[in-house]
Parts: C-alpha cells; structure tokens; sequence
C-alpha cells in the first residue's frame, strides 16, 4: 500500500519552505516532488492520500533520553503509554534509560523491553543497558551479549559512576565492541539529599544545594578518560556553564564527545520555581539563568548536539510527597516541540531549520541511526506540526500517565498534528 502526503510544507536544504508531495511505499520514502506533479496518478493507483494542507512535515523527531518505567514500575509509565506519548509529540524514535526494576542488566530484560515496544506498535523503542549490574557501581555487566540482545548503549543514568576505575574499565569494553558510554554526571558526595540547584530558591526555603560542579567534576573526569580509551563517551542532560566549557575544550582537540540538553534547561531558571511545586524538582535540577543562556549558545554553536526531552513520569501521588521527599523528573515528550518552537523559532532567535536538525538528523548522526532524514530512500518516519496552532498546555490530556509538568498553562505554538512510522500512520488528532 502506498501513503501519498500531499501538500507537505518541506525544509529545503537553505532552511526555506517548500510545497511537496511525499510518496511512500514499502514503509520507505519513494518520491518527493513538487506538489500535485503526480495527483492523477496516485489517485489512479488507489493509494492512501494524507492531506497536509500546506503543514510542516519534517522527519520524525528522535529522542535519545526517555523513561519508559517498565518493567517494574508500570504505574508510572508503560512501554504502550510512554510510546503513545511519545508519538504525539511528533516522535518516532525514543530510547529508553535501563534503571527500571528489574534494571536493564541483562539480555533477558533487553529482549522484554523490545518485544513490548514491537506489540505497541507505534514507535522505535531502543533499549539502553546498564553499565554495573543493579546500577550499583560494583561490576560491570555483560557488555557483548547486552550488545547481541539489542542494547544500542550503556548507561547507569539516574546515578553517576561514582568509581573511576570502573569507568575507565566500562569504557575500554565499550570501545572494543564499538558501542557509546553515556553518562550521567553527578558526584554523590556533593549532592547527599538536596533537591534543588545551590542557589537563591534553596537559601529561600531551608533547602540544601546540588552545586554546579557536582556535574562538571564527572564531565572533566570521563573527558579524560574518554581520550584514554577513544570510547564514543556521550553526557546525558548537560545543565551547566562548566560542564559545557569542559565539553567544548574537549571537541577542539578531538576527543569523541557529545552532549544532550533538556527543553527545561533551556528554558527554566531557579528563580522561575514559584515554590514547593515538586513539578519542578528535576535531576540535574533547574540552574542559574547564566547556565540557561550558556547551554543555549552550546546548542546553538554545536557543542551540545542535541536535544533529548529526559522524559521521566511519575504519580500525582508521588509528586505530591513536596519538594524534599519527591522523586525527581518531569515528563516531556508532548511538549518539547512546541515549547522550543515558541521560545526560539517564534521569537526569532532560532531558525526552524536548526530546532529540526538539533531533535532529527543530529541525534541520528550521533547514535549512527537510519532514521532522521527527509530523504528518498529513507525510512518514512515523519512528523506532521501545525506551526500555526496555538493552544494551552493541559497536563490532564496528555498521553503519557505522568502529569508531571512545570509547564501547565503556558500558551505554545507549533503542536505535532500527526506522526508517521515506517510508512504508517501512528498517532493523529
């Protein structure tokens, strides 16, 4: 069956938008041309036609930071629910962290987590491993046949690798089967229970600080240790002006570093939390507005490559535990587009050209995937944004079973209308 999209809004190669036609077949892109070029003919062939009504249609976005929660925690999140939400936020590939329960140590949960995301459905689900078993720091897991069951990565993310040894060792096996690091930076001795960033908000209320350089200690650390064992070391939600300063020297002299940063990094300060809202509370947590303004310009000059949405739901019941005692994370994936596009590319300082990269062909150029471009050949993977709609933030329509947002309320454009996977037709309003 072939998927005809009509009257698709394209991004050149000069970042201007152009009117196509999209022909699909064999869950491939088989034909972009200029629209109604072939209209008699697809109707002849009696195949499937989507009208874009002159909507931006871009790859599917791509996002390399996600929690699905199960197994282990399906309350919060399942494989089907993260997915469905991931789809309506215009994303076609999602890769999801191991610190579930049971933790994604081993071949067997690797395998679980693949078979759930193929009977959802909807969109590609890549499963990352951990890198010590029960993300304890003790000893390593089995690498190559984590690798052999479909992992694309390893990771502990939700805790730092406290032990350097055991990082320079996790590398140097990484490196050996051609597989990335990604780390999560956080020396524990310097964050022991606080919840939110060293600053004003914490002096304010009684609490203790998470300091900057609890990330950037880590970061200066693997940097090195990444250019000992030439490991492709990628960091996990870079927050800090440090962190990025360690990140940039280390590309200038060619080490294999890249780097993530959240839309609430970009977006949110400390002085923006209105109180002991636990929606706010977030690992790495909400920083100075001079680390918001330094990881924008990283992710404008390249530095930071992408964008990743970490998201991580939880219960109403949990978050309602108050700012001390809450887990932390924030769910992200129905808004990271529109959030973005209304900062950055409504208000001029960002082209559109540069979001779309940054959330598809970077992430695909990073993790060496197949997807990510709007291309003949390619995989039909494609997002339909309604660049013109505007509406309200409304956390009690979102997919996903986490509510858990700083952003409820706030007006945003640019609101994914339909995501396309392998040719079909996933999600749509």
């Amino acid at each position: 069956m072939q998927l005809i999209i009509k009257n698709a809004s394209v991004l050149n190669d000069e970042g201007q938008l152009e009117l196509k036609d999209i022909t699909v077949k064999g869950g491939l892109i088989e034909q972009i041309s200029p629209s109604a070029e072939n209209a008699a003919k697809n109707e002849a062939d009696g195949a499937q036609v989507l009208d874009a009504g002159g909507k931006l249609v871009t790859p599917g976005f791509i996002d390399m930071h996600v929690h699905l929660r199960e197994p282990g925690f399906e309350h919060k999140e399942t494989i089907k629910t993260g997915s469905r939400s991931a789809a309506k936020g215009g994303f076609t590939t999602i890769a999801c962290m191991p610190n579930t329960r049971p933790v994604t140590d081993n071949p067997e949960t690797v395998s679980f987590v693949r078979q759930k995301a193929k009977e959802a459905g909807l969109v590609r689900v890549l499963p990352y491993a951990a890198i010590t078993k029960s993300e304890l720091g003790r000893e390593l897991t089995d690498f190559a046949a984590l690798k052999a069951a479909g992992a694309i990565g390893f990771t502990d993310d939700g805790v730092g690798v406290q032990s350097a040894q055991m990082m320079k060792d996790a590398m140097k096996l990484a490196a050996s089967l051609n597989m990335p690091v990604i780390a999560h930076c956080e020396d524990n001795s310097l964050v022991e229970g606080a919840p939110v960033a060293e600053g004003e908000f914490a002096r304010r209320h009684g609490l203790k600080g998470i300091p900057n350089e609890s990330e950037a200690i880590h970061v200066g650390r693997d940097i090195l240790l990444a250019e000992a064992t030439g490991v492709h070391y990628h960091v996990c939600h870079v927050s800090t002006e440090q962190s990025i300063r360690l990140i940039r020297q280390a590309k200038q002299i060619g080490i294999n570093v890249t780097a993530e940063v959240c839309p609430h990094h970009l977006i949110l300060a400390e002085e923006d939390i209105p109180g002991l809202d636990a929606n706010w509370k977030m690992n790495p947590p909400l920083r100075s507005r001079r680390d918001v303004e330094a990881c924008i310009e990283a992710l404008e000059d390249g530095t930071i490559d992408i964008v990743v949405t970490d998201h991580a739901p939880h219960s109403a019941e949990e978050k309602a535990k108050g700012m001390q005692l809450a887990p932390f994370g924030i769910v992200g994936f129905e808004t990271a587009f529109p959030l973005l596009y209304t900062k950055f590319v409504a208000e001029g300082r960002w082209s559109l050209q540069m979001l779309v990269k940054r959330m598809t062909e970077d992430p695909a150029r990073v993790f060496g995937l197949e997807t990510g471009r709007l291309a003949v050949g390619s995989p039909a993977d494609l997002a339909i944004v309604d660049l013109e709609k505007e509406r309200e933030v409304d956390p009690e329509q979102f997919a996903s079973k986490g509510r858990n947002t700083p952003f409820g309320g706030w007006k945003l454009k640019g609101w994914p209308v339909a995501t396309i996977v392998a040719g079909k037709v996933v999600w749509s309003e």
